[in-house]
């Protein structure tokens, strides 16, 4: 077990590190945050802030001595330098486990070889691939770079091989992923958590909605059959079994064809469908991943009640500071923002949870606070947003 007190590193200043940061430090730890950027949301809260390329030789030299275990908070972070870490330190993910879910094609093979159902695909490496080989039936699909892409980016839907083929050329002829487009239900997440004893603790599924390709609002527990909600849990579970994975990790559902479940994504680190357990459950995801780290005991992923979770994008701002008085009046409304300095549209800038016992209740409240943020109470003149550092 490392005892409170001892230094934690992390690869990353975003927002999931921010909170992860917070959680840390509200249990005891010392938080060092290795990111490049000079205001990032992590770095402004850690307790120090080594501002350096992820591959930095004398960066990670300190973070190695000075931490007794090391995270990410994004996938995509340089497996070298969570294998230079793992040298002297505990790293949690291993880069091992990582890897998978860092390229769409490996990540949809994995799904596939231990009979998680996907959406029908095909790989594309070649151009060849669209023009003489693509069966036709995965059209309309939607075309996913292999690596690199979230949110929305690095995605394209096509409804012909030329537009498929377009598309392609246009992604720099890099490999991808063509899924064919399904008439979805709704879409679930399951959070799930695997010490390095093999304990695995899961949080409530999340019910999920997205707008423009990013997570709109999460609604918490999901309106699922018990049946459908162990399936997906247990999907998760073998998941982050099969990888050997330590740590925090999520895994995206389509529901498609009344209760169909096929596995979407992996997310190997806290997801933003999991933000609701800050407020709305008995350890965050940001205090398992802490609780990994230390070899700690996987606290009680419960919930208190059901909750909503609406994310605040930057579009907020589009006729000047968001209209707070409206969101805070309500006592059972928690707000967080991120500390970013600029809001853009399609920016994570924060986000808030209701909670109450009436989930539908909740919904109905949620989506009225979403409109009355956007009617904006004063002009912005270029202050930053509130909680910036």
């Amino acid at each position: 077990m490392i005892a409170p007190g001892a230094w934690l590193g992390l690869l990353g200043g975003g927002q999931l590190g921010r909170m992860f940061t917070m959680a840390a430090q509200s249990t005891g730890y010392q938080v060092v945050v290795l990111d490049p950027g000079r205001h990032s949301p992590a770095g402004s809260v850690a307790d120090r802030h080594l501002r350096a390329d992820y591959l930095d030789p004398a960066a990670l030299a300190e973070l190695g001595r000075l931490c007794a275990a090391v995270t990410t908070e994004f996938e995509n972070v340089p497996a070298e330098a969570l294998n230079y870490l793992a040298r002297d330190c505990i790293v949690s993910p291993a880069a091992g486990s990582v890897a998978v879910a860092q390229d769409r094609i490996r990540e949809k093979r994995f799904l596939a070889a231990n009979r998680l159902g996907t959406a029908p695909f095909a790989v594309i490496e070649t151009r060849d691939d669209l023009v003489a080989d693509l069966d036709s039936r995965l059209l309309p699909g939607i075309l996913k770079r292999s690596r690199f892409g979230y949110d929305g980016k690095g995605q394209v839907r096509v409804t012909t091989r030329e537009e498929a083929l377009d598309a392609f050329i246009a992604m720099g002829d890099e490999p991808c992923v063509l899924e064919q487009m399904l008439a979805l239900d709704f879409e679930l997440s399951a959070v799930v958590v695997r010490g390095f004893d093999g304990a695995v603790a899961t949080f409530p599924l999340a019910e999920n909605v997205h707008a423009h390709g990013i997570l709109d609002r999460s609604i918490v527990p999901a309106r699922v059959s018990p049946a459908l909600a162990a399936q997906a849990r247990d999907a998760a579970i073998t998941v982050a079994e099969a990888l050997d994975y330590r740590g925090v990790l999520c895994v995206e559902f389509f529901v498609v064809e009344a209760n169909r479940l096929l596995a979407n994504e992996i997310a190997p680190r806290p997801h933003n469908s999991g933000h609701y357990s800050i407020d709305a459950c008995f350890t965050s995801q940001f205090e398992q991943q802490v609780r990994v780290m230390a070899k700690l005991p996987l606290g009680d992923a419960a919930l208190h009640c059901p909750a909503v979770m609406v994310n605040i994008l930057g579009d907020a701002w589009h006729a000047g500071e968001p209209n707070w008085q409206a969101l805070l009046a309500h006592p059972r409304v928690k707000l967080h923002l991120y500390g970013k300095r600029e809001p853009h549209p399609g920016r994570k800038m924060g986000h808030y949870t209701v909670l109450g016992e009436d989930l539908e209740q909740n919904l109905k409240l949620a989506l009225e606070l979403q409109r009355a943020l956007h009617e904006a109470a004063t002009p912005m003149q270029g202050e930053p947003v509130p909680g910036a550092a």
